[in-house]
Order: C-alpha cells, then structure tokens, then sequence
C-alpha cells in the first residue's frame, strides 16, 4: 500500500511521531540544522517536541506537515504547508533537510517541488509563498530552482546567529508552475 507522493528520489508522507520523533527532536536541537530555522534558537525538551508533533500530526486543513523520506523509507527532513486558505486559494511552505549526510544532493528542492505538486494538483491551490533568512545561501537557491520568485523583504525581522537578518518572502503561482513544470511532480 503506497503512503504519500513520491518523486524521482523521495517521498512526503505524513508525519508519524512514533517514525520521525527522535530524528525531528534531535534536529531541532542540532545547531548546525537550526541554524536557518525560526524555532530553533531554544532548546526543546522530548515533552515539548512530543506536544509539537501531536499538534503537526493531527488532521488540520490549515496545515499539511509531510516527512520527507528516501524511497526506502530513511526520513531526511520535513515539509510543510501552513495557513492554508482553500476560499483564496493560498498557503505559506517551508522545508529542511535534517540529515546533514544528505546537504547538497537538491533533495531540497526535489520535496518542494513535489510540494509544490501537492499544493497545486491535489489542494487547488492558486499560489504558495516561501521565504528564507539573509545569508540562508541554501534556501535562496532551492527558492529560485523551485520557480518561487522574490516580493518582498522585511527587514531585519529576525535575530539569527548574532544579528538582525532580512527576511526574503517568495511566492510561486500556479501558472508559473504550470510553465516551468508542466504539471509534472518534478521538472
């Protein structure tokens, strides 16, 4: 029986805590993982990240929270689409990769891509905005090869690693995805 939506490499299926609970708590408190995340400044204890994934996990139709996983079933890192608004057609996504073995590979990008399918294809979507820190090299990059185009910046809205950072909002509408994907999960 086949569980969430795959692609080329990988799949988002839905965030199981007895699966994924150890590998989101040790994330989350791994500096070098965190350090582009917004949540990750505070130490979060075991009960903490257990309440927090009781809340990710639960049916919600504002919020889809995906594990990424390899197609063997190795979770990687996780995927989300919060506030969704079915009546406007919009919703905001983010994404990591947890395992710092698999930095680099455009696995990424391959899971918001495949996000951006679900978005768009299963949802009915009409556009999804994103965002990343100043200086998050990484998520610029996935951005722009995932077709999520700048339009806005607020500055110096957060405190990371010793400064004030910019924050660089995206979006991605569905006629832009339909250009550079065709529809298709990947592209």
């Amino acid at each position: 029986m086949a569980i969430g939506w795959q692609s080329e490499r990988l799949q988002l299926v839905p965030l199981d805590k007895s699966k994924h609970g150890e590998n989101c708590y040790r994330w989350i408190n791994d500096p070098d993982i965190s350090d582009w995340i917004l949540i990750g400044d505070f130490p979060i204890t075991p009960s903490a990240e257990d309440k927090f994934l009781d809340e990710l996990s639960g049916f919600s139709e504002k919020n889809v929270v995906f594990a990424i996983e390899l197609l063997d079933g190795t979770h990687i890192g996780q995927s989300g689409i919060h506030g969704i608004d079915v009546r406007h057609g919009f919703a905001n996504t983010g994404s990591f990769i947890g395992s710092k073995e698999f930095h680099g590979q455009g696995l990424g990008t391959e899971a918001s891509k495949l996000r951006a399918w679900y978005c768009f294809h299963v949802l009915g979507l009409r556009l999804i905005t994103s965002g990343y820190i100043e200086g998050n090299i990484q998520s610029q990059r996935m951005n722009e090869k995932c077709g999520y185009v700048e339009f806005g910046v607020i500055p110096k809205q957060y405190w990371k690693r010793g400064m004030y950072r910019d924050h660089i909002q995206t979006v991605l509408t569905r006629e832009r995805w339909m250009e550079l994907s065709g529809g298709a999960k990947t592209w």
